[in-house]
Parts: structure tokens; sequence; C-alpha cells
């Protein structure tokens, strides 16, 4: 698994942790059986990445079975490596019970434990977690405290920005992207954590000052097989040792769930009467919404420039959770205020034309739905949406009929295309996407494989008064066709489309 993220890190001069001994490092795993000592420069779980005096862990992925790259980490010159059965090999050796669990500690202690001298917020949950994550990011700057940003849409701080191809990034490139905030000033990070992370160790190593739960529906369950099993994973972000506080949403019963069986401090919110903090919410059209709270600190009134129903609730536990990270409340509110809305999340495209052209990173079934209504709220009846929908390949694929069906269920226009179809037929996947559609009305579907030309197709039948809708991608740039990486960002295919149409932006 190549990694930009650490190619990047590992150039920086700002980060500590140069020179540590395997035998201190050891310490972080409960059970570690060190075979020589060594001195370690730098960490890497990918052997193409292992440049002299790297630790190596061997980890065990679904395709590939690190052990197998020993002879090759260290030929490149690895001054130890992290392993689960003894490998001969002359250089220093860490056995451990579970490299992947074993990453995240060391790693930790490799950069000095950045995370312990962070306020840490970490944001699980189905949907809602980026946008959850730049409130926060917005709150601790409006008081004054640098903040990081770490999710979907990339690595941020102080005017850093790195890609990452994973929502959670992996143990080491995580604790050296915290570091790198820690010794540039920054004092808090709000951070997505993804089933998957969970599931897989990633944030091992970091105890939260806050953690949020926003919301739990059908996703990821070509990995997870059930709801229950998808559940437990976002579950263990909770368990003591993982968080010290707790902000949970209990307007599904899974949030309700979690309530009941989190040990530490707990603050529920969401628009049930049960909440500790009720959530009301008005909109103010593409101006965004007002957000109504009472509960912890009285009634709260709050406004913020992102438009969606839904986002009150992500302004709610983006409020919650500062609040509990030491922020005021006039700062928080302030924060809010001035939030920006995230890259491709309902990200306007402006050309001067009297349609509207939105961009969202919507991929299930109720983000889909909710988007749409809020769409709908603000063009009217008279207005009609034209929406372009794909589904991911390799993925989820019991989804696939239901976004089918929602789509043709709120929007008037349907056009079924690709999204990043992978290894996976393209037409297979549209198929399945129409057979959910056809159970609304087929009439109003139209297909087109070849996504930009699926914008183009839409963007030419807007009229005054309508809408076009383009979902799934959101602020991605390139789509993964068999094994070759296309570039296409929406937001740009959607500009230069209305460019070509004639439309001008207002000077």
């Amino acid at each position: 698994m190549a990694s930009s993220t650490s190619a990047e890190l590992d150039s920086d001069p700002a980060i500590g942790g140069v020179g540590v001994a395997l035998s201190q490092l050891a310490r972080a795993v409960a059970d570690a059986r060190l075979y020589r000592d060594a001195e370690v420069r730098s960490l890497a779980y990918d052997s193409r990445c292992v440049q002299p005096g790297a630790l190596f862990f061997a980890v065990r992925g679904s395709d590939h079975d690190g052990h197998l790259f020993v002879g090759e980490a260290i030929q490149k010159g690895a001054a130890g490596i992290v392993v689960e059965r003894p490998i001969p090999g002359g250089v220093a050796r860490l056995e451990v019970a579970s490299v992947r669990a074993a990453m995240g500690p060391i790693s930790a202690a490799f950069y000095g434990q950045p995370a312990s001298r962070l306020i840490t917020v970490g944001v699980t949950g189905t949907n809602g977690k980026t946008t959850t994550c730049e409130l926060i990011r917005s709150i601790f700057e409006a008081a004054g405290r640098r903040c990081g940003q770490i999710g979907t849409t990339g690595i941020r701080w102080d005017g850093h920005f790195l890609e990452s191809r994973l929502t959670t990034p992996e143990a080491p490139d995580l604790q050296a992207a915290m570091r790198a905030m820690l010794d540039q000033g920054t004092v808090a990070v709000a951070m997505e954590v993804s089933s998957h992370s969970l599931d897989r160790y990633r944030v091992e190593g970091i105890c939260f000052d806050v953690a949020v739960f926003t919301n739990l529906s059908p996703e990821h369950l070509d990995y997870h097989g059930t709801m229950e099993h998808y559940f437990a994973s976002k579950a263990r972000l909770f368990e003591d040792s993982r968080c010290r506080r707790a902000v949970v949403c209990i307007d599904d019963e899974w949030g309700r769930r979690l309530a009941s069986q989190v040990k530490q401090e707990v603050i529920t919110y969401g628009t049930s009467r049960e909440a500790d903090v009720r959530v009301m919410a008005r909109s103010r059209g593409l101006a965004g919404i007002e957000v109504s709270l009472s509960g912890m600190d009285g009634d709260v009134e709050i406004r913020i420039p992102i438009p969606g129903g839904v986002n009150a609730k992500n302004a709610a536990a983006a409020y919650l959770a500062c609040r509990l990270g030491g922020v005021d409340r006039e700062a928080a509110v302030a924060g809010l205020r001035r939030a920006t809305t995230p890259p491709g999340r309902f990200e306007l495209i402006r050309a001067g034309q009297p349609f509207l052209v939105v961009v969202d990173y919507a991929h299930t079934p109720d983000a889909l739905e909710e988007l749409l209504r809020t769409v709908r709220g603000i063009i009217g009846r008279r207005g009609r949406i034209f929406l372009v929908v794909g589904a991911r390949g390799g993925r989820d694929r019991f989804k696939r009929p239901a976004i089918g069906r929602v789509a043709a269920l709120h929007a008037d226009r349907v056009v079924l295309t690709t999204d990043s179809p992978g290894r996976e037929d393209p037409g297979s996947i549209i198929a399945q996407l129409l057979l959910g559609a056809a159970e609304v009305d087929s009439s109003r579907v139209m297909v087109e494989p070849d996504r930009r030309q699926a914008i183009a197709l839409a963007i030419e039948q807007a009229r005054p008064g309508d809408a076009v809708v383009m979902v799934g991608r959101g602020h991605e740039r390139y789509q993964e066709m068999g094994d070759r990486k296309v570039y296409l960002d929406d937001r740009e295919a959607a500009s230069e489309i209305l460019l070509e149409l004639g439309w001008k932006p207002e000077e």
C-alpha cells in the first residue's frame, strides 16, 4: 500500500521522533518480544517506501501479507522489523500478536505521543462526518485556537494540505500528521474516524478528548457483513481506552443503544424530546439554516451559512464537542456563523446561469434523500431537479437499488452514469441502479455511462428555476476505471460545460 501522505510528511524537518531505540518503542505494546535493539529513524508499512533506518511493519492485508516483503525491506536498509512470527534476516526484530494492532501505539511512541498534547475530537457515523469536522475546525479557529482537520477531503492545518486516500490514515501517517500539526502550533484536531479504521486499529494509541456519533444507516456492508458488526466497529470509538467524553445523536435506534452503553460522560442530542440537547432548524434557503438548541446551555440560537436541515444536527454535534473541548459559548456560536461548506458538500457552481448547479458527496440512500429534499425546498415545486448519479464499484452492491429508488422518487429527471467502477463492469452497476429506479418510474430515467456527458446532458436540459445535482463523488478528482485513474472533477466539468453553453460568471 503506497502512501503519498507519509512520503510528504517524512520530508518535513519539523517532525520529531528521529533516532528512537526500538527497545523504547517496544514498551508501547504489551507482551512484545524484542530480538536485538536498533535505532529507528522512520516508519514504513509498505516495503516500497522503506528508507535506511526504517522500522518496517509486516502488516497482513486482505490482498498481501507484509511478511512476504520483509526481505525487500531489509535490502532497502530497514533497521528493524515488526512481525507476528520469527523471520530470519539479521536485523532487529519485534514479535507481536498483531502487527496491525501494534502499529498505532508504536507510531504514537515514535512521534512523541502528539495526541496527548492536542485537543482531539473524533467523529464517527455514516453521514455528516466531514461537515461536522469542518464546523469543529471553524469553531476552534474562531476561539483563537489553531485546529487541524483529518478526513475524507484530506489532511489540513494552518495553510498546509495533504491528500489522503483513506478517510482515516494508517497509524504512521496519522501520528506523523498530528506531530507536524503540534510542531507548527496547532492545538486541536477534528478527525473523521471510519468504521474501517476502528476495525483495523488505525487510531490505536489515541484516547480522544471527545468522541462524536452522528448516525448509522446501511453502508460498507460488503466489508462488515451485518449492521450489528458495522455498529460494533463504530462503538469501539466509545470504549474507555479510546475516548474521555461522548456526544451522541439519539435520533436513530443505534444512537440510543450506544448512548445507553457508554460509560463515560455522555451528552445526547437530536430532535427527540429525550435528548439532553434538543435541535430544531429553520431553512433560509441558499443562505443556510437557523438552528435552535435547548438544553445544556439553555437556549442557543445559531445561524450557519450552509443549506440543508441535516446540518442542524451537524452544527449541534460540533457545538457540543467544542464546548466539551473548552471553547466558550460565544466563540462556538461565532465559529458556526462563519463556517464554510466543505469541498464537494452542497458546493454551488456559479457561472451566471439561472438555475442551481450543485455538487455533493451524497452516496447513501439516506444522504441522497436528504439532499434532494433540501434542493426541493430551495427551488420549490415548479422547478425540476436533474440528478446525475452513479455508484462506486467494489462496495455496497445491495444499496444500489435503494439509491436508484430514491433518485427516481425525488428527482424529476435522473441520469444514471458511472462513479468509480474500479474493476466492476460499469454496465452492471448501472443496471442495479436502474432496477430500483424502475420500481418508481423508469420513464424519467436516462442512461449515459460517460460521466462528463451525463453532466452535460443534465445541464443542457435545465431551465430557469431548475436544479442540476451531481452526487457521489463530491471533491474527488479521479475516477477509477479498471486499473486506470481517469481525471474528472464534477465541479470543473460542470463549470466548463456552463461556459461552453455561453454562461459567464458575474463580474
